[in-house]
């Protein structure tokens, strides 16, 4: 049988360039260099030559590309993982236009919804693909992550061309990329779990045993009502008991992890509130919703964000 169009794209030897060298691009990085399928690129701050990934299967060191200025790309790459926060996107455009042609992927590994209309008009023409994450990835040291998987998938994509090519880009390496043909449900519905486990988490420098106390699992179910009523506005089909379902799948996940977030704050760096909580009471507005709990939760959030931005001039 001959081999379909996305299936032999991905058996090529290809260029992965990995813009966003965080717990998420890290990861991504380091599993895909790991493989050795494909040539990685890693797009970050600091120049690196190696990076260790701690992983469920074992710790392991691999050699890395690094570049630190966009003017050192000199062709564009086959596939581009954005992986940066939502709200780092536009620092990002001057990677993203040097990595780009009308013939790259890029797959957009980031929290929150609206994907495409935020990242396509900065790649020149390239196919955007949205992603949804699950694993946990945990930035140890400029060179060292670690990997952690909760469910029964780390990357879920809609089930397309595009979404099986980079599927079959990530074969051989822990990451288990799902496709859906459902996709915008699957996005709200992870955008629930942030909703929840990265304001709470944030806002009590606790890990995320916090949400297993009683009173903070009340508080969670009312703040994912006011989100799934948003969400079905918004026409993703959820279902009837969404808020516990969303509370279920945060409680398989260990206590011991933290959520971006929560690292974000404990390192002093900018929170992506608004990629979160802040979608959920703009939407709210938009559709005349009231979301009381997460606009407090957004003000709050707000305040700590302008005091680490504030302490940064």
């Amino acid at each position: 049988m001959a081999a379909t169009p996305a299936a032999s794209r991905a058996q090529q030897r290809l260029t992965v360039a990995v813009v966003g060298l965080g717990s998420i691009g890290g990861v991504a990085a380091g599993c895909l260099a790991a493989a050795g399928r494909h040539d990685v690129i890693a797009c970050a701050r600091r120049p690196l030559d190696r990076l260790t990934l701690e992983r469920p299967q074992g710790t392991v060191e691999v050699p890395l590309r690094a570049l630190t200025d966009p003017a050192q790309v000199k062709t564009p790459a086959d596939w581009v993982l954005l992986c940066t926060k939502t709200h780092q996107t536009e620092s990002a455009a001057p990677w993203l236009k040097r990595l780009c042609s009308p013939s790259t992927r890029v797959a957009v590994l980031q929290n929150g919804i609206g994907h495409v209309e935020r990242v396509a008009p900065l790649v020149d023409g390239a196919a955007v693909i949205p992603a949804i994450v699950y694993y946990n990835g945990e930035r140890l040291a400029p060179d060292r992550v670690r990997l952690r998987q909760g469910s029964d998938r780390d990357i879920v994509v809609a089930d397309d061309d595009a979404g099986r090519e980079f599927a079959l880009l990530f074969g051989g390496t822990p990451l288990r990329v799902a496709l859906s043909e459902d996709f915008a449900a699957l996005a709200w519905r992870k955008l629930l779990i942030n909703a929840v486990a990265n304001p709470i988490t944030a806002l009590t420098l606790q890990r995320q045993a916090v949400l297993r106390r009683p009173e903070v699992q009340e508080l969670c179910r009312k703040i994912l009502d006011e989100a799934v009523a948003v969400a079905r506005a918004e026409g993703a089909s959820l279902a009837d008991d969404e808020p516990a379902r969303a509370l279920a799948t945060l409680f398989t996940f260990s206590g011991e992890l933290g959520t971006s977030m929560y690292f974000d704050r404990l390192a002093g760096r900018p929170l992506e509130v608004e990629a979160l909580t802040g979608a959920i009471a703009a939407a709210g507005e938009r559709h005349g919703i009231a979301t009381p709990l997460n606009r407090a939760l957004l003000t709050l959030l707000r305040a700590i964000d302008d005091a680490i931005t504030s302490s940064k001039k």
